[in-house]
């Protein structure tokens, strides 16, 4: 920032017709709204907007002019306008551009500038904190990736109601993140539709983040994430290929090794019916390589019983799925009609009473399954985030646990830990779906 000025300073280039000249009037008139000052001179702008026309080649060199004076004369310089719907010919001809969106881009302008230089916060006159309002406890947050979806999955409306997939650029997704960071959030819990086609819609371009390029892509986030220090979780990931390069992230530590991995079912005719994405056999395939790759893993996923025309035999596949599988949190539901979905047409519904009785014998099955995996735990040190503190100790997750729909490590003898530190317990005891704990070295944070 400036030393002249308390507020970030930009200097605007605008080139191009009249259109083009709304167009830098538009963005400006952001960039004031939002507390930016306008500079008139290179040497007194924190960063410099390029407005670009592309009309004609000599249009084309004027802007390809402009845009090397403001590199040479600044450095720091985002590209928009007309030329930059040829973003690939501005980053060749001119590497160390910041970033390049296209004409009538409003919103890309002043998300880049957001990246690169943010607004100026004062506490003291500003009603919204840098990180924004959240619901959830100060020690973590939802990180939402993208909206919509692109399946069309029978007993879903979701795309109807959201659209199909629109991934927010890396660099946003990011920087985001790195606010959260610094306002103390010490777990970030990475969400979407379709958390692993994230990017697919943009073609997973880079983006910038650090001064470096990131593909906007599972894989590139996780890594991205992975640098800031705090718990990384990934939820709603479908079993595809790619998602193999994020486990060994997992197993080098730099995002927890957890995986939400919405199935829904194991009978390949049934998700046929619900037209999902996956295939059982492939699927248990996926979860012996990345058990190998990451021992450490944890699984949760979600099942539906009693979709229409599911048979006791269909019912049995997929309890034969949970016993190989050995998943280590589950969730299930009852089939019921969502006004819109496809799959209200599907003849033979289920009677309520089959689907209750094969809900009561999936959720036995599992707590076996689960009380197992949690007893092979005890006698083990961990690390744990504490959620609440009370008279009578502390309640934290370990890295098996996402918020509200997994269990918890009770921590006996915590009440000197205080809510989003990191402390080590040693495993005590564990039930169907929770840990208890002691601590085992007071007040270690991480």
């Amino acid at each position: 920032m400036s030393e002249k000025t308390l507020f970030p300073r930009i200097g605007f280039v605008s080139l191009g017709c009249p259109k083009a000249l709304v167009d830098s009037e538009r963005i400006l008139t952001r960039l004031r709204a939002e507390g930016y000052e306008i500079s008139p001179a290179y040497d007194q702008a924190d960063l410099v907007v390029v407005n670009t026309c592309g009309f004609i080649e000599e249009a084309v060199a004027e802007s390809l002019e402009a845009i090397g004076e403001a590199l040479d004369e600044h450095g720091r310089v985002i590209v928009t306008g007309c030329l930059g719907e040829r973003a690939d010919r501005i980053r060749k001809r001119f590497p160390g551009v910041l970033e390049v969106t296209g004409a009538h881009d409003y919103e890309g302008v002043m998300d880049a500038v957001h990246r690169h230089l943010p607004p100026a916060h004062d506490p003291f006159t500003s009603l919204v904190p840098p990180e924004g309002i959240r619901l959830t406890p100060r020690h973590y947050a939802y990180l939402k990736i993208a909206e919509g979806c692109n399946h069309k999955c029978t007993f879903c409306i979701i795309p109807s109601l959201r659209g199909p997939l629109v991934s927010r650029p890396v660099g946003e997704v990011l920087a985001e993140a790195e606010r959260l960071v610094l306002a103390g959030v010490r777990e970030l819990l990475v969400i979407s539709q379709d958390t692993s086609a994230y990017g697919a819609d943009l073609k997973y371009r880079e983006d910038d983040w650090r001064g470096r390029r990131f593909r906007t892509r599972l894989t590139d986030l996780a890594r991205g994430l992975g640098e800031l220090g705090v718990w990384v979780r990934l939820h709603y990931v479908y079993p595809y290929p790619h998602v193999d390069e994020v486990i060994p992230l997992m197993a080098e530590g730099r995002i927890l090794p957890y995986l939400d991995v919405p199935l829904q079912h194991a009978s390949p005719r049934i998700l046929k019916l619900m037209k999902r994405p996956a295939d059982a056999e492939d699927t248990l395939r996926r979860i012996e390589f990345w058990r190998r790759v990451c021992p450490d893993l944890v699984l949760r996923s979600t099942f539906i019983v009693g979709f229409p025309g599911e048979t006791d035999a269909e019912f049995e596949q997929l309890l034969d799925f949970l016993r190989e599988a050995r998943l280590d949190r589950v969730g299930a539901f009852k089939y019921s009609p969502v006004e819109g979905a496809a799959a209200n047409a599907l003849p033979d519904p289920v009677p309520e009473e089959v689907k209750e009785k094969r809900l009561a014998e999936l959720m036995a099955l599992q707590a076996e399954i689960s009380a197992d995996k949690l007893a092979a735990r005890v006698g083990r040190v961990e690390t744990v985030l504490v959620d609440e503190v009370g008279e009578e100790g502390a309640i934290a997750r370990s890295y098996g646990d996402a918020p509200e729909i997994d269990g918890v490590v009770v921590i006996e003898d915590g009440q000197e830990l205080r809510p989003g530190q990191f402390a080590k317990v040693e495993i005590t005891a564990s039930g169907d779906h929770d840990l208890w704990a002691w601590p085992a070295v007071q007040g270690e944070d991480r």
